[in-house]
């Protein structure tokens, strides 16, 4: 085992004392010893509860014969941090993750691992650690948050954003805005919709290092205990025959991964995150597969904010074996592919059915017959730009319009708010990419201010930064390469003509090449906005959206 390095010989004495001084007995040192990352805080409400399923993952690694040993990982509650500084460490708290767990991991030389994520970057950035550390390790989520209700509607946070746009055009009252926001989320859990953190849960249930139910069971359902209890168990049966992450995530696991992403119509940060996990696993994702699996594969899933669906609907509909039982009929997925229950998923999916046919379509009822997140290029983003194309309005999929340009996240919503922006515009929102940002803040703020100021159907957004799960609307991230780079989206002057065609994957701005090129010599890159600290160490070494914005050696 590899815990033998602090436990075995004579020579490990002194480790075995520390060990005893833990309150462990000799008999549970004999075990097998797994470390137990928990993402708990008392500041996201999809972690505040990460103690009881830790409690259940303990319990489920001491009834199939293991020693649980828990230790922490730092999480940042996007929907806290947006719109201000806190956004900008989102981003980069992945890198900070994934070295974190690794240095824990490695110092304490534990036999398997079991993650406890659910929000955003900490989904990645464990599934990151894993593929590096190639260890046995299984992943349980903590699970979405309930929807909630209000005057007949259901809310969930994204309700809250545009809410406070609504406010501003003076479509609800204070009154009603207060109430909305004591209804939207109910407890804890992940915010209810098809946002980052239950995209990513469902697509590591889909990878095959989370176990069936992992991204849909409700945060406070018996049946998520239940599944972190097999979470535990299914780790001991991982380290003692030694089944570890690279023999899982393999290229036919991401290409799973990328057809249920588009079947799904996940958030547009899955692009960011699935190449950064895959380059963990020394596999390649580049832009052009997106694209190419998206040509095929139907949108079968219309979940806030791109439908009325939420998560718990999903679950109720049959969860991800029923979508994945869908797809494989298709002949779209690849099940012959090994999971941590110790079957393969076609084991894994059988028998599943779907519950609901409105929340899991067939291709014949499918939302489009193409997928929910297209890949855009052009001389604005040569290296590629990102659209969650299932939730953009049919009269936005083909768009032409002035741009109305903006330094920075800040100036746009201010320009937002004070009713500046008018029908037609394409709000450009620039150096606020990886380097730029840096940290490459999510726009929630903006876009739902758009939505909530009645622009969402004729008002497009484009930004070298990201856009959180929760946007809809034609808004485009991710443009690469970034202002800050020099970046042709750098180039852009207000009231320049821009065009976007979603259903060809074309981003172009009408500028002639003589125009731009005395821009170009006129441009001079910006100082940096941080120059210590963390951040600033990031910037030095992140790359670009298109790589995943990994961090670079």
């Amino acid at each position: 085992m590899r815990s033998d390095a602090i436990k075995t010989g004579a020579d490990k004495a002194p480790h075995r004392s520390l060990l005893y001084a833990l309150g462990l007995t000799k008999e549970e040192m004999e075990r097998p010893m797994i470390g137990i990352v928990n993402s708990f805080n008392e500041i996201i409400p999809g972690h505040v509860h990460l103690r009881q399923i830790c409690e259940a993952v303990k319990a489920g690694v001491r009834v199939a014969g293991g020693t649980p040993i828990e230790f922490p990982a730092i999480g940042v509650c996007d929907g806290i941090a947006m719109g201000h500084t806190g956004m900008k460490y989102s981003l980069a708290s992945r890198e900070l993750i994934a070295d974190s767990i690794e240095v824990m991991a490695l110092a304490h030389a534990f036999d398997g691992l079991v993650f406890i994520p659910n929000c955003d970057k900490i989904v990645p950035g464990m599934l990151m650690a894993a593929a590096r550390l190639d260890i046995p390790s299984v992943f349980v989520s903590g699970g979405p948050m309930l929807t909630g209700y209000s005057n007949g509607k259901t809310l969930d946070l994204n309700s809250l954003f545009e809410a406070v746009g609504e406010l501003a055009a003076g479509k609800i009252t204070p009154c009603e805005l207060e109430e909305i926001e004591e209804c939207a989320c109910p407890g804890c859990g992940s915010c209810s919709g098809m946002f980052t953190a239950n995209s990513m849960n469902c697509l590591t249930e889909v990878l095959g290092l989370g176990l069936p139910g992992n991204g849909t069971i409700p945060a406070v359902s018996g049946a998520r205990t239940r599944l972190a209890k097999k979470a535990g168990m299914a780790v001991i049966d991982l380290v003692a025959k030694d089944i570890r992450p690279s023999q899982i995530l393999t290229e036919q696991a991401f290409h799973n991964g990328l057809v249920v992403d588009m079947a799904l119509g996940c958030s547009t940060n899955t692009v960011l995150h699935l190449p950064a996990i895959a380059h963990e696993a020394g596999i390649t994702l580049d832009l052009e597969m997106i694209n190419d699996i998206s040509k095929t594969t139907p949108h079968l899933c219309k979940l806030a904010p791109a439908g009325e669906h939420h998560v718990q609907d999903l679950d109720r509909a049959g969860g991800i074996p029923a979508l994945l039982g869908v797809l494989d009929g298709l002949g779209l997925i690849e099940t012959n592919v090994p999971s941590v229950t110790g079957k393969t998923m076609a084991e894994n999916i059988a028998g599943a059915k779907v519950r609901d046919a409105d929340v899991i379509r067939s291709k014949e009822t499918a939302y489009s017959q193409t997928g929910g997140l297209a890949i855009l290029k052009g001389n604005l983003a040569p290296d590629g730009a990102v659209v969650k194309k299932g939730a953009v309005a049919p009269e936005m999929l083909v768009h032409q319009g002035k741009a109305r340009v903006f330094d920075g996240e800040d100036e746009a919503v201010k320009a937002i708010f004070a009713g500046e922006i008018h029908a037609g515009e394409v709000v450009v929102i620039r150096y606020e990419g990886p380097k730029g940002g840096p940290g490459m803040r999510e726009m929630l703020t903006a876009t739902s201010a758009v939505q909530g100021m009645g622009l969402g159907s004729s008002v497009a957004l484009i930004t070298d930064g990201r856009f959180s799960g929760a946007t809809r609307g034609a808004a485009i991230g991710h443009v690469s390469p970034e202002a800050m780079e020099g970046g042709l989206i750098s180039l852009v002057a207000e009231g320049d003509e821009i065009a976007i065609d979603i259903p060809n994957g074309k981003l172009e701005l009408l500028v002639d090449e003589e125009t731009l090129a005395k821009r170009k010599a006129a441009w001079e890159k910006p100082a940096p906005k941080i120059t210590k600290g963390y951040l600033a160490k990031y910037a030095g070494r992140v790359s670009s959206a298109a790589q995943g914005a990994i961090s670079l050696k």
